[in-house]
């Protein structure tokens, strides 16, 4: 087996590696809202949502061709630079997972690839034009789309059931908003894991295995639907609790619309090719539900944190990939490859082992919130 083959197979490896976090971290996408208001048991939430981003990954490939074709040029890119992207949007994803901010898996990949690209190629290998249209704009028009859609969606929720007894109410949609989480797993899972599928096939291209603008193989496509729906099957507890417990107080209507909100606006992107944040969509769709009740509370302060974690996804997770590209070509060859992912790896450790400190899991993540992440201390330490 030739050094350019084991480089290969260590990319794909961290590639896959990635679409696993990516998997825990977005798992409160689809259902921080359905747990939060007791629609799903935490457990059968993630198992639910599991399956169905698995599904998902199967529906469409037009977001993969847009990461492997769209971004950056492919004459340009070596498999050292795909792998120095990888590691820094891997690195964010466990950063911002740690902190419990809902953060773009979708942009830190990004970042990660353009900043190993930048540093690599120089500037003229970066598609520009393409970068604004397809990640930049959507990266702001998706929130506040999802926002807009799900304030009114809240209201009409309120006002068409008016009249009904309140407990009848939230049995109505307790029930109904299992239907809206559900499509948003399945979305995700078609917008999502697409990513890695593209980033993989544009290391594939890269090597020389695939010709420029081949299609994606399927085996590429089987590997990253397991991955995600693995690590969405583990749970991202810790932002599951941010999402669902601290931007505002959930009830099932509010659920309802702010699912279906989110839904229907990452359908609509994946249908374009656009690689947006589903993220930014959740996270614009929950604001919107507290938005459109009358007397809800919106923690501004915390909506404030996380849009400042989004300003930065694309600059730092590109400083860690350019950082990732230096150190792995100054060694040299596989060995620097291997070198970095090591680090990359004890560094994931580490932050796993100070998050066993004041764990979040299915046990605890629904209670109150007071103003952090990490509830009162129980001797439950499952993830």
């Amino acid at each position: 087996m030739d050094a350019n083959t084991v480089l290969l197979a260590v990319v794909v490896a961290t590639a896959l590696s990635f679409d696993f976090t990516n998997g825990f971290h977005d798992t409160a996408n689809a259902m921080a809202t359905s747990i939060a208001t007791g629609a799903l048991p935490p457990k059968a939430a993630v198992a639910l949502s599991a399956v169905l981003n698995f599904v998902g990954a199967f529906l469409s490939l037009k977001v993969a061709a847009t990461i492997a074709t769209g971004i950056v040029e492919s004459g340009a890119i070596t498999l050292t630079v795909v792998f120095a992207g990888l590691v820094g949007g891997f690195a964010w994803n466990l950063l911002t997972w740690y902190y419990g901010i809902p953060s773009s898996s979708s942009h830190a990949l990004i970042g990660g690839v353009v900043g190993a690209t930048l540093i690599a190629a120089g500037t003229s290998a970066i598609k520009v034009a393409e970068v604004v249209s397809k990640v930049l704009v959507p990266a702001v028009l998706a929130p506040l789309t999802a926002i807009l859609v799900a304030t009114v969606g809240t209201c009409l929720v309120y006002r068409l059931t008016r009249n009904v007894p309140e407990e009848l109410r939230g049995r109505w949609y307790r029930y109904g908003q299992i239907g809206p989480a559900s499509l948003v797993s399945l979305a995700h899972g078609t917008n999502d894991a697409q990513k890695t599928m593209g980033v993989i096939t544009l290391a594939m291209i890269a090597n020389g295995t695939l010709a420029v603008n081949a299609a994606t193989p399927f085996w590429v496509v089987a590997a990253c639907a397991v991955a995600i729906a693995l690590g969405t099957y583990l749970g991202g507890w810790r932002v599951i609790r941010t999402l669902g417990k601290g931007l505002t107080e959930i009830e099932t209507p509010q659920g309802f619309a702010a699912e279906g909100s989110s839904a229907a606006v990452i359908f609509v992107s994946s249908h374009f090719g656009f690689p947006l944040s589903t993220t930014h969509v959740c996270t614009g769709s929950v604001i919107g539900s507290g938005l459109g009740k009358r007397l809800a509370e919106v923690r501004w302060g915390l909506a404030g944190t996380m849009l400042a974690a989004w300003l930065v996804t694309l600059p730092a997770a590109a400083v860690v990939g350019a950082l990732s590209w230096f150190a792995a070509t100054r060694i040299g060859g596989a060995t620097g490859v291997a070198v970095v992912f090591a680090v990359a790896l004890l560094l994931g450790g580490a932050l796993y082992a100070a998050s066993r400190r004041r764990p979040v899991h299915a046990g605890n993540v629904n209670d109150d919130w007071r103003g952090g992440i990490t509830p009162a201390r129980t001797p439950e330490t499952v993830s």
